[in-house]
């Protein structure tokens, strides 16, 4: 396994759950120092149609205190190059659920030409945050 010196991740990370986690802590078991992208509430909203449970600076907040992390950001583009020139770092991990999606695909090639790797890491089967997310039929008890 390949040791990086920074590594990154980004994800929505609301209703955090252990999917999350594994994947966090798999990441920075190959690096040495692991920066967390927060999707922020609007690009959430722009990409996914849909507002986050919980507000993007609750979720940095939950993100940041993971002994794993050590530095949290909240992003607003999906854009990794983008993120490259702000946050450099070697490489970028992903879900292997991604792997052979247009664009992770093109991410992985446009971020070789920065010599920086795309990393698949195990996805957690039978949890994700929309499956914990009750349908708009449901009545969610308060």
């Amino acid at each position: 396994m390949k040791k990086y010196k920074i590594g990154y991740t980004q994800g929505v990370y609301d209703m955090f759950h252990v999917g999350h986690l594994r994947l966090i802590n798999h990441a920075k078991e190959q690096c040495d120092y692991l920066i967390v992208g927060v999707n922020s509430d609007d690009l959430v909203q722009d990409y996914k149609k849909k507002k986050p449970v919980i507000s993007e600076d609750d979720r940095a907040e939950i993100v940041r205190n993971i002994k794993a992390v050590d530095e949290c950001v909240i992003v607003s583009t999906l854009d990794k190059v983008e993120v490259l020139q702000k946050f450099r770092y070697d490489a970028v991990f992903i879900g292997d659920d991604w792997k052979g999606k247009p664009r992770w695909v093109q991410t992985q090639k446009d971020l070789a030409e920065y010599h920086v790797d795309v990393v698949y890491l195990p996805h957690t089967e039978g949890v994700s945050s929309t499956q914990l997310r009750p349908s708009n039929n449901e009545k969610v008890e308060e």
